[in-house]
């Protein structure tokens, strides 16, 4: 029989065969999406659902274009009835209504082609050139060229997309982004002496950041640069070309200043639109801001208990529900997400003339995307992994769009919670064998840290694997505490100046709280297991707090926090000229002779996110102290390991560990048992 970690392997998270990167054509009348023929094929193709007929046509197959392949079809671009696609380094598009699929003759690598609106050209990267082509296949042209190295154009550095055309398709906005000065970071595989280290460009806490510009490009040859103050401004955050015009987001590097611009089209001055300013740092809220067909401002608010939505200034929904992200803005009608509840996400619309309406129903994750008056609704809940898609029509029945992706073969016994009085959310899972009274050793499995929960009611492979510890014999705690989203800023900003401490008391006050109504967890046989910020949280606790942690797995943490990534660590802890104390109280490898628990580290050489050096720095702390510890370091791996062929090794492999430190009560002097165990790497 198949297990769960091998399964997650071979379904890649439960990924594989879910309908994603929705797109609505022919005026909101077929939804375009990506898929796998069934829950174990790595190959998306590319499908039309005609929603007149309810029926699926294969529009492009990876198999088909260049012989065999490993990797489907990624991310695709509309205008008009024409859909356009990198794949194999060429440029291919398609008709929505039918016909072959076409390689156009441009060469190569094409990165993020996309058809201008009316399907008549499309816009592509290659090596840092932004080009044009007809959709014909002629009159390939480059539009931007970068003059020097380390420059590129067309490409995001801190945006989902690195250009934009006008509604018009004469011009296109360009970002520009001059990577110099930022620092050249190396990966490498040991196992492959043969081969060179890895080289990219990482913008670390307290330096450089890539120089990011904007330029208005026209196909006749006309060009404008976008001005604004980029000194007090270093962060483009979003852009957009609509009916009202270009428009920029940028962000001051403190991050506590936010700026909505509006560019003229033909000179590139900007005007300031909307500002918003914050003591700690300024959410940038995704799809926002944006404006309504009439001009209104559409932003939102952040009041102490809750994050609103404003039209023009004005707070639009009520306090209590937080806003999530705003998907859509059509007219003076606007469709976002939020939540009343922290483990719940629902679609909601508000239009001025009847209000706040909310359009989701039943427990889950809810989520859309809408043109033309359809919206394809997305609904993840606690049923099946992959979520429900439907596709809704005012007036017309609603069509639903298949999921493939494999059942899961175990089934989640899990208990929501909400504990203390923070009314911490939180999930209890426990072996389908238990029988009550018999005592179990208890394994937190947080994230725990802002920008991702984990206590939601939509079912993931997180959940599985949870489930997956709890039915070799644990009983598992997941909860989400200070930072974490859905509760309100205050209490997302509760981590400025602090991302573990305060994190971490609420995850063993949701251990005594859930003991204390769940008498067979064993607070004397306790470990905590966690990957990237959880991994940081975990290593924290032992490190922190040994009197109530007893194991700890680490995976791909940060134990430096000058060691990640400039942007989302100093937005916590501000730049470290001016807090060094900040970072030096969370480093890890400082407190690295402190550790008197069991400890295993885990962290994949070709992590570009959080560099392996975290790992290796701390092993080489622990090492110097005599500390007693294990390492395993996964050669080619990044930093998400599950999902890859390292699936079910790692899961194993931290199982066997919380198994051996937890099968009977630990004591004091744990670290001495520890060292004596023969099987130990890296004393």
């Amino acid at each position: 029989m198949t297990s769960l970690p091998e399964q997650l392997a071979r379904t890649r998270r439960f990924t594989l065969g879910a309908p994603d990167r929705f797109a609505l054509a022919r005026g909101g009348a077929a939804v375009l999406f990506v898929r796998g023929r069934d829950g174990e094929d790595p190959l998306d193709c590319l499908w039309a659902l005609d929603l007149d007929s309810g029926t699926e046509r294969l529009l492009a197959d990876p198999a088909e274009l260049s012989g065999p392949t490993s990797v489907g079809i990624g991310a695709f671009a509309t205008g008009g009835s024409l859909v356009a696609f990198a794949h194999g380094g060429s440029l291919w598009t398609v008709d929505v209504g039918g016909g072959p699929v076409r390689r156009l003759p441009v060469e190569g690598p094409v990165t993020d082609p996309r058809p201008d609106p009316s399907g008549t050209r499309v816009a592509y990267v290659r090596d840092g050139a932004l080009r044009v082509v007809e959709a014909d296949g002629t009159g390939d042209r480059a539009i931007l060229v970068p003059g020097s190295p380390g420059v590129a154009f067309g490409v995001g550095e801190h945006t989902d997309d690195g250009y934009w055309w006008s509604p018009d398709g004469s011009r296109l906005l360009v970002t520009r982004v001059d990577a110099g000065e930022v620092a050249l970071w190396h990966t490498t595989d040991p196992t492959r002496p043969d081969l060179p280290a890895r080289a990219f460009r990482y913008a670390a806490v307290g330096q450089a950041n890539a120089d990011v510009a904007l330029w208005i490009a026209g196909l006749d040859g006309t060009r404008a640069e976008v001005q604004w103050d980029r000194g007090a401004f270093e962060y483009l955050v979003d852009a957009s070309w609509t009916t009202h015009g270009p428009s920029a987001l940028v962000q001051s590097r403190d991050q506590q200043t936010v700026r909505f611009l509006g560019i003229d089209a033909v000179s590139g001055a900007t005007t300031v639109r909307h500002e918003q300013r914050d003591a700690c740092w300024v959410q940038v809220v995704p799809g926002l801001p944006a404006r309504t067909g009439a001009g209104a401002v559409v932003a939102h608010a952040d009041e102490p208990g809750t994050r609103r939505l404003t039209v023009d200034g004005v707070a639009v929904t009520p306090p209590g529900l937080q806003l999530r992200a705003v998907l859509d803005v059509d007219g003076d009608d606007v469709l976002f997400t939020a939540s009343d509840e922290p483990t719940e996400t629902h679609l909601w619309r508000w239009r001025a003339a009847d209000g706040l309406r909310r359009l989701s129903s039943g427990p889950g994750v809810h989520s859309g995307v809408r043109r033309s008056g359809t919206l394809v609704q997305v609904a993840h809940g606690p049923e099946s992994p992959g979520g429900r898609v439907t596709v809704v029509r005012e007036g017309k029945p609603p069509v639903p769009l298949a999921s493939l992706v494999a059942r899961p073969v175990l089934d989640v016994h899990a208990t929501q919670l909400v504990l203390g009085p923070r009314e911490l959310r939180a999930a209890l899972y426990l072996p389908s064998w238990h029988r009550s009274g018999d005592r179990l050793p208890v394994l937190l499995d947080p994230y725990g840290g802002a920008a991702r929960q984990r206590v939601t009611t939509e079912l993931d492979w997180r959940s599985l694997v949870a489930q997956w510890f709890a039915e070799q014999g644990f009983a598992v705690l997941v909860a989400d505490g200070a930072g974490t989203p859905g509760r309100g800023p205050a209490w997302e900003r509760e981590v400025r100046g602090d991302l573990l401490g305060p994190v971490l008391d609420d995850q063993v006050t949701a251990l005594h709280e859930a003991a204390r109504r769940y008498p067979e967890l064993d607070l004397d046989r306790v470990g905590i297991r966690g990957w990237s910020f959880g991994g940081s949280l975990a290593m924290f606790a032992v490190l922190r707090r040994p009197d109530v942690f007893h194991a700890a797995v680490a995976g791909a943490g940060v134990t430096d926090q000058r060691l990640y990534n400039a942007r989302w660590r100093e937005r916590f802890l501000g730049h470290p000229a001016g807090f060094p104390d900040r970072y030096d109280a969370l480093s890890l490898v400082s407190a690295a002779p402190s550790l008197t628990r069991p400890l295993l580290l885990m962290h994949g050489l070709a992590d570009d996110n959080v560099h392996p050096a975290n790992t290796v720095r701390l092993s080489a702390a622990l090492l110097a102290a005599g500390r007693p510890y294990e390492v395993v370091f996964l050669p080619g791996a990044g930093h998400q390991v599950m999902g890859s062929p390292f699936t079910v090794g790692v899961l194993r492999r931290q199982l066997g560990f919380l198994q051996h430190h937890l099968a009977s009560p630990a004591r004091s002097g744990d670290i001495d048992r520890f060292a004596a165990n023969p099987h130990i790497v890296g004393r």
